[in-house]
């Protein structure tokens, strides 16, 4: 069997059974029992699922660190591929099972020629990456995942069901967002339907203020700096008839910027005050900051862009657009310089592929064999970089 092969038999098993955040007690064992069976010694106890595999070549250098993600989604599957998942409820709709096998891949090939390397390799297999604000990656460092080893640069593959298949993305500094999250409760007072004066209408309230909190983005960040308020959620009211008293609201916010940030963050404080007074009625209101932006080390994105080209040609690498999504990878780069990229992965034929959380969210199994190819290509240059300034 190929590595190929073994990374295809690996992914659809780990696809066909899911784990959310917190639980991938069995992903875990069976990520353990490949590195195990692949003679790459490891070490666990990060964040409670998190595996870390150690990698030593021949000669001494630098430290390279590659990390996947291994949490599922509570998403119900709605494909029809013959390895759907088995869990109710439950499924890899971010390709988390195709990076944590294209991972070890990887590591499976490093090993083999652990001899020629001129340095160390880490194989970081993340729990908790969609539990903003908690997470994974902080969480792996609080454990000690780096204590031993400290990477002297960190990659993560993502796959990207907007770009095809054979083509990389790839930019210098930013490529995925910030993520907060909001949450509201404007309470005012019940009261009849037809008598409107004798109550305060939470839910004409939280229509103003939801206006006006679209009105921050398009009237007091800079035009220049992207910048996302959504309000996701609203609950409120009892009845036809009856003035509601209270509204509960949740949302996000997602900027590249910390000045963005602090900006939002200000005048929704501001809004709130200024809301209390103008409509008598009491916001209750947090502001939880979740991932910060994940910006690339423009030195070592300019490695990658170079050996992406390198096996793939100059057309391999697409002018990409950041993301307003979120990534846990982002406190990785918080500590070490690094590079956070995009794998194209989109089912061929598909004029509209399905998005990344999508329950119809496809892999495109033919990009396995150039994302374990990429990583292990990017892995031996960095460690050549690293040996060359030392």
């Amino acid at each position: 069997m190929t590595i190929t092969e073994r990374v295809k038999e690996i992914r659809r098993d780990l696809h066909r059974n899911p784990e959310l955040g917190g639980e991938e007690w069995e992903t875990s064992k069976r990520i353990q029992a490949e590195l195990e069976k692949a003679g790459i010694p490891f070490k666990t106890g990060f964040a409670k699922t998190g595996v870390l595999g150690i990698i030593e070549g021949s000669g001494s250098g630098g430290t390279v660190a590659l990390r996947a993600d291994i949490d599922a989604l509570p998403i119900t599957e709605k494909t029809n591929v013959e390895f759907k998942s088995t869990v109710a409820g439950k499924m890899h709709a971010c390709g988390h099972d195709a990076h944590t096998s294209m991972l070890l891949g990887t590591g499976f090939k490093l090993q083999e020629m652990k001899d020629q390397l001129p340095g160390r390799v880490l194989l970081v297999f993340q729990p908790n990456e969609e539990s903003t604000p908690i997470g994974g990656a902080r969480p792996m460092m609080e454990d000690g995942v780096f204590d031993e080893y400290k990477p002297d640069v960190i990659f993560g593959q993502h796959v990207w069901p907007d770009l095809p298949v054979g083509k990389i993305g790839i930019r210098d500094k930013e490529m995925m967002a910030a993520s907060d999250r909001l949450s509201f409760t404007i309470t005012g007072a019940a009261g009849h339907a037809s008598m409107p004066h004798q109550g305060k209408d939470a839910i004409v309230v939280t229509a103003e203020f939801i206006s006006s909190l679209q009105s921050i983005v398009s009237r007091n960040t800079n035009p220049l700096e992207s910048a996302v308020i959504t309000i996701g959620t609203i609950n409120g009211g009892y009845r036809y008839n009856v003035i509601a008293d209270h509204v509960e609201l949740t949302g996000t916010v997602r900027t590249y910027s910390k000045q963005a940030k602090a900006t939002i963050k200000r005048r929704i404080e501001n809004l709130v005050k200024g809301f209390e007074i103008a409509y008598e009625v009491k916001i209750a209101y947090d502001y939880i900051e979740g991932y910060d932006a994940t910006v690339n080390t423009p030195e070592w994105a300019e490695l990658v862009r170079d050996t992406a080209a390198g096996s793939l040609g100059e057309e391999a690498l697409p002018a990409v657009d950041p993301s307003m999504a979120g990534e846990d990878f982002s406190r990785f780069l918080a500590h070490y310089p690094g590079v956070f990229y995009w794998l194209g992965c989109a089912k061929e034929g598909e004029e509209i592929p399905k998005p990344l959380h999508d329950p119809e969210f496809y892999f495109n199994e033919d990009a396995i064999e150039i994302g374990v190819d990429t990583m292990v290509k990017v892995t031996v240059n960095a460690l050549k970089k690293l040996k060359e300034s030392r």
